[in-house]
């Protein structure tokens, strides 16, 4: 065992005592020590890996192994772009809080700095969006490192809790192991390298969780909506959408998290009717997490005479409009004790405006029924096809354009339903997002499904490039394929004025056959032309990776939209007195 071999089995070994249990490996020469020990580890049966050709989609399938398992997931390169490659992945895993563990080799310290090959500056690369960073330098046979290289896993596993973490190791040739019976450096290491007793680790963090306080913060207003955001964790959702029925709360809630009934149907559609909410309007809203979807709830957030308050994790909030007037730790929401607030007979004006905002969205959903019904080819007719059909217990991974827009419309919010929806809302990007759901797949027990756009997907398509000897996620990938940038018809830019450079700038069509390029990579594609055929593609439990392609029409986006908002509008303002 040499120096760079016993640095690597060592970092390993911690991280498998600190639990994890996947890694995400990239081949590369400088990162061969690492390489070896994760392969050791996997051949002993310790942990599953996974290894990919492009570290911008390793990234991101670190970061959906992550999220499927709830534990953190190392990602292991060589030096150079290499570590470049992973930033994107690093820049949504800080933004969502995920423990993406960055294990990037490097040039030890002699050779960094005087041109040698396939060297930058890696330490610091990722700048603020790391929770923890350190620079390992290459292992020298000297006493006192076995307790250091120990002890800063297990610092930057304690860092993963709050987000992605970055550890730069420097690798001295030789970078292959010794062979078997060798005698080398170890025979003379001036100590063991030894773990913790009974496989734990170096330091066992014992801190827990802030307790929940014992007395309410959120007083009783009368007249609350509470706005629920994409959140860190899916079981979150429940904890809001269980203070909100506690208060009598009408939630606009985004289609993201654990799905519970509750919340109104197409919310965004029914803050679209300013008479009607000029008439029902809020008091105060209480934010829950980052909504980024709909303008209308930015436009609600901004209402005068409005009171905004936000519930958050961790020290930072989500108020891009600066409109609140006070932050809350979510740690009031995990106990029954706000329940002591809510007056006992909540005066009558208190009843009669829940029932209108309850009797409105039941016009809404009524609505959105009628207007699909006759609507097949679109997204909005996609999207709640695939949301209806999917089983109980499943996972959806939904792409960040179009798709979770057309799902926060149309997304079933009365029916019970076992179902987990993730999407890369951190900074909200189409990039990685078969990768994500690939990991979420291979790391969730939960039969997983996706829904993605065309240009979402072939933005990742280096995902479906998965080797012979690697674990194969069941899912099913449905591709809304409109030819080009849908979303970009429906803003600002898809006016008809602006018709003459829309195409070229914004509407991007590709003309891509993702049928030659499944078939490229080995994978099943199919072409469903009706909502049966779709719902009984859903119905059939994901086998391997499967891609269910459906065509719309791009053109149609804008009108169907509009016609949405008139139905809802109409039958929303005629509950007016």
């Amino acid at each position: 065992m040499n120096p760079s071999t016993a640095l690597a089995t060592v970092l390993v070994d911690e991280l498998l005592r600190g639990g994890v249990r996947e890694v995400v490996l990239c081949p590369g020469s400088r990162s061969a020590p690492l390489a070896y020990a994760v392969h050791a580890a996997e051949r002993a049966g310790l942990l599953r890996l996974h290894v990919r050709v492009d570290e911008r989609s390793a990234g991101f399938l670190a970061l959906g192994l992550a999220k499927g398992s709830g534990r953190p997931v190392p990602v292991v390169t060589t030096s150079g772009t290499a570590v470049a490659n992973l930033h994107p992945a690093v820049l949504e895993a800080h933004h969502t809080g995920v423990g993406l563990v960055v294990l990037s080799a490097d040039r030890p310290g002699e050779l960094r700095g005087t041109g040698a090959n396939q060297t930058t500056v890696q330490p610091g690369i990722f700048g603020g969006a790391v929770a923890y960073t350190v620079d390992l330098p290459a292992a020298e046979s000297v006493p006192d490192q076995n307790a250091w290289w120990r002890s800063t896993i297990c610092r930057a596993l304690a860092g993963a809790r709050r987000g992605p973490v970055h550890l730069n190791v420097g690798f001295r040739e030789p970078l292959v192991p010794g062979r078997p019976g060798e005698r080398d450096e170890v025979d003379t290491w001036p100590e063991l390298l030894d773990g913790r007793p009974s496989d734990a680790p170096w330091v066992s963090d014992q801190r827990s969780a802030p307790q929940s306080p014992a007395g309410p913060l959120l007083a009783h207003v009368p007249r609350t909506v509470v706005v629920l955001g994409s959140l860190e964790h899916a079981e979150d959702t429940v904890k809001v959408m269980d203070w909100a029925r506690g208060h009598g709360c009408p939630v606009i809630a985004e289609p993201f998290g654990r799905i519970v009934p509750g919340a109104m149907p197409g919310g965004p559609l029914l803050l679209g009717c300013t008479r009607w909410l000029d008439a029902h309007a809020p008091d105060r809203v209480v934010v829950v997490g980052r909504p980024t979807l709909a303008r209308p709830v930015s436009a609600l957030l901004r209402r005068p005479g409005l009171r905004v308050e936000v519930v958050t994790r961790g020290e930072q909030w989500a108020d891009p409009g600066r409109v609140a007037a006070a932050v809350h730790d979510f740690s009031v929401l995990g106990d029954l004790g706000y329940l002591a607030d809510q007056p006992a007979d909540p005066p009558p004006g208190d009843a009669a405006w829940r029932a209108a905002w309850a009797a409105a969205g039941t016009a809404v959903d009524e609505s959105v029924a009628e207007v699909l019904a006759d609507q097949w080819g679109s997204g909005l007719a996609v999207a709640r096809t695939v949301s209806d059909a999917l089983p109980s217990g499943a996972s959806l991974v939904v792409g960040s354009s179009n798709p979770a827009r057309d799902l926060d419309l149309t997304l079933e919010r009365t029916v019970p339903k076992d179902l987990v929806v993730q999407a890369n809302r951190g900074l909200a990007g189409i990039d990685g997002m078969v990768s994500t759901a690939v990991g979420i797949a291979l790391g969730s027990p939960r039969p997983t499904y996706a829904l993605l756009g065309d240009l979402t997907f072939l933005h990742d398509v280096n995902g479906l490039l998965l080797g012979p000897h690697e674990p194969r996620p069941d899912l099913t990938v449905v591709v809304v394929n409109d030819d080009g940038g849908g979303i970009f018809g429906l803003l600002e830019h898809g006016a008809p004025e602006r018709a003459d450079t829309f195409e070229r700038l914004f509407g991007t069509p590709t003309g891509t056959d993702l049928g030659a390029l499944c078939r490229a990579h080995g994978i099943r594609h199919d072409v469903v032309g009706q909502k049966r055929e779709l719902a009984a593609a859903i119905a059939e439990p994901p086998r391997g990776l499967r891609v269910v392609e459906v065509r719309v029409d791009r053109s149609q986006h804008r009108p169907l939209h509009a016609r949405l908002r008139q139905a809802v509008e109409d039958r929303v303002n005629r509950l007016l007195p």
